[in-house]
């Protein structure tokens, strides 16, 4: 088992590791333990570093089974590495995936509106809902309720709760199908305090203020009661 450091801490940018074993057909390296988030939830995999002594090999992406993928010559096995995870972009993408669960809280709290599906790029997503009507003036409502909870510096808390305890919380699972395999025995949870509390496994801020003005750039029907919003955050 490969741990995952970036489920406890979000703001690790190093770590050191050993190299468990390749996996030649992807051009990737096994790590014993890792800070590189692999994708997953409409969230993008890191990008990165591994370094061994004078020899820096890049990370392009990471892939579910703890698979590092390098181009070219691979960090030989059992020799010991020092993960470098690029900063600048991840935490465009925390900023961008905390952003995604305020809005996502605020349509709760103030519509109780499912979640139908989502995905994010680097400072802009979109998340679809279960809503019945959607019009200029809901929105401009919703953006405004989104920004307030960014300027009320809301402490984002991440859990690690045994399968039983998380699934007695109500409403942990917010998408319209719960997503999580009964083989997950550990439901890691982000809680943005006094707004918003889900199962996820991503990385996020600290804090709500981290994340930046929030602007709806659009919205369109998908359908039936599925409407998606577009959102986008500063540089």
């Amino acid at each position: 088992m490969t741990e995952l450091l970036y489920l406890r801490d979000s703001y690790r940018r190093e770590f050191e590791a050993q190299v468990l074993g390749h996996d030649v057909e992807r051009g990737a390296v096994l790590l014993d333990r890792t800070a590189f988030y692999p994708g997953g939830g409409g969230q993008l995999p890191d990008q990165g570093w591994l370094r061994n002594g004078d020899l820096q090999y890049r990370v392009s992406t990471v892939k579910r089974g703890n698979a590092h993928i390098i181009a070219g010559e691979l960090p030989p096995v059992g020799c010991q590495v020092t993960g470098s995870v690029d900063w600048e972009r991840r935490f465009k993408i925390m900023r961008t995936h905390t952003a995604m669960h305020i809005l996502c809280g605020v349509i709760w709290r103030d519509y109780q509106a499912s979640v139908t599906g989502g995905n994010m790029d680097i400072l802009s997503g979109r998340m679809d809902f279960e809503f019945e009507r959607l019009a200029p003036d809901v929105i401009a409502e919703i953006e405004q309720n989104i920004n307030i909870e960014v300027e009320a510096a809301r402490d984002v808390k991440i859990e690690i709760l045994p399968r039983e305890t998380a699934f007695q919380i109500p409403d942990l699972i917010r998408t319209k199908i719960n997503l999580l395999p009964a083989s997950i025995q550990e439901v890691p949870t982000v809680e943005i305090v006094g707004l918003d509390l889900q199962a996820d496994g991503g990385t996020h801020v600290a804090n709500t203020r981290e994340v930046g003005a929030i602007k709806i750039a659009k919205y369109k029907s998908k359908g039936g009661i599925n409407k998606r919003l577009y959102v986008e955050l500063s540089d």
